[in-house]
């Protein structure tokens, strides 16, 4: 006699194939932590094993960004003000575009000038960034929520061992039990529950996280309110690479979460940090295993190494979707100006699209090709997507045009007002950069160098060659 229990077969009508309906999986509810000690040591660099079980790609129809400036990038910097936060909604609204590329932003509720900050954002009426907010899962931060009357709202469900046991000193059944109270007082009120499961890089996925989202999404069935999935690795342990091991593969979590906890694709976000230099990659990574949103913050501010960067997610959808989808990416640079001139936040110069120095030249053999056709040494038109010209730095081979091109493209002179090679003020400088080499030297000249020898040219000379004033960069 067949004495074995054979789980049904059907179809899968979107892939076509017949499949085995995968068995439920049901919280193990151990005695002691599980920190994956094999993989972080601790007192060794942590370790990226493989077993090569490779998971299909499954990008969504729909991706779309989502922001936290407002709350993980406050954690990082002096707070901003309330004018501040509103000029910069303000902004991202016009950067995600006419479909509202980005989708949300967060915020914190808890002193009076980031609830100023807002009713003032809702009192926009935009429909993209929606305003939602982030509480810890407690009934006291839930009433924040109600007093508001927020849509949606972050809450804190940590769900590795290292957060169960050592920090809230729970077993992982009472914490889950905890988290789902929360949640449901959330549903209660009609609020729609984002829940952000905290160091998913250390966690145990399918002892802990798989049985704790299979729960979420019947009481989202129960409620028929959506209950949003943020996958986020807290410690920036992710690593997109076929093969590896969770729960530090991204694919492998995004698929566990959708495949095995039947969390859908529009209810799943990945929340990454930098920590060992991967978040953009993994964000994207998320994206392309089926995440339909990833979250990030303005120029990657956030704790510690900081948050994915918003403005790179805005060219890695661009790249892996061939369109901008109504994106406006010349605000990225308005940003970046708004940030150093208002705020006094210095960009690190090297940083890709709104570092000073992103698309600068200054290899001599390099600024000779890009001064004959700047596609040889510009990643894109990046006076057209940014409204940044490329830059070519000066120094001993870049002659009287090299000289006459930087000063043109650094003030942003308009055609009228071009400087050519034969000016009196060209060549004033162009005396000084030959002495300077003649005189040993072998590095390219610094901004500052220029500005204060175009300044000494002038005075010489007698003329004012420039309206500082009037320049978009003077």
């Amino acid at each position: 006699m067949d004495t074995f229990t054979y789980r049904p077969v059907s179809m899968n009508d979107k892939k076509n194939l017949l499949e085995i309906e995968e068995h439920m999986y049901i919280l193990d509810d151990v005695k002691k932590p599980n920190v994956f000690r094999n993989m972080f040591p601790y007192s060794e660099v942590p370790k990226i094993p493989f077993n090569d079980r490779i998971v299909p790609h499954d990008m969504p129809k729909d991706i779309w960004i989502t922001d936290t400036t407002f709350r993980d990038g406050q954690q990082s910097r002096a707070p901003y003000s309330t004018e501040q936060i509103v000029t910069i909604y303000e902004y991202l609204h016009r950067l995600g575009g006419e479909n509202g590329m980005i989708r949300a932003s967060e915020f914190f509720l808890y002193s009076k000038k980031d609830r100023d900050a807002v009713y003032k954002c809702m009192e926009k009426g935009y429909r993209f960034p929606e305003v939602t907010s982030w509480i810890r899962a407690n009934n006291e931060d839930f009433k924040l929520v109600k007093e508001i009357g927020m849509k949606e709202t972050g809450i804190l469900v940590s769900c590795s061992d290292y957060h169960i046991f050592m920090k809230l000193k729970m077993t992982r059944r009472q914490a889950m039990e905890h988290y789902l109270g929360v949640v449901r007082s959330c549903l209660e009120e009609g609020i729609s529950p984002r829940c952000h499961l905290e160091d998913i890089t250390r966690a145990d996925i399918y002892g802990y996280v798989v049985p704790f989202c299979l729960e979420l999404m019947k009481l989202m069935k129960e409620y028929r309110i959506p209950v949003k999935v943020r996958a986020c690795d807290t410690m920036g342990y992710g690593v997109n690479y076929p093969g590896a091991v969770i729960p530090r593969s991204v694919p492998g979590i995004i698929y566990a979460l959708h495949t095995h906890a039947g969390v859908p694709h529009e209810m799943l976000e990945w929340h990454g940090h930098n920590d060992f230099y991967k978040a953009v990659v993994n964000s994207s990574t998320a994206w392309l295993y089926g995440c339909c949103g990833v979250n990030t913050s303005l120029f990657g501010i956030g704790e510690r190494t900081g948050n994915t960067p918003l403005e790179a997610m805005v060219f890695e959808y661009a790249q892996l979707r061939g369109s901008l989808n109504g994106m406006e990416p010349q605000v990225i640079t308005e940003l970046a100006e708004y940030y150093e001139k208002e705020i006094g936040y210095q960009i690190p110069p090297r940083t890709p699209f709104v570092g000073k120095n992103f698309n600068v030249t200054r290899a001599g053999i390099h600024a000779d090709g890009l001064l004959k056709n700047e596609e040889i040494y510009n990643i894109f038109d990046t006076e057209k997507f940014l409204n940044r010209p490329v830059l070519c730095a000066v120094s001993n081979t870049s002659g009287l045009a090299g000289i006459a091109h930087w000063i043109n493209t650094y003030f942003s002179l308009p055609q009228e007002k071009k400087l050519d090679k034969n000016c009196a003020l060209v060549h004033e400088v162009k005396k000084w950069v030959d002495a300077e080499y003649a005189g040993g030297r072998v590095t390219v000249l610094t901004d500052e160098e220029l500005l204060q020898v175009i300044r000494n040219a002038e005075e010489k000379l007698g003329t004012e060659f420039l309206d500082c004033g009037k320049c978009q960069r003077g």
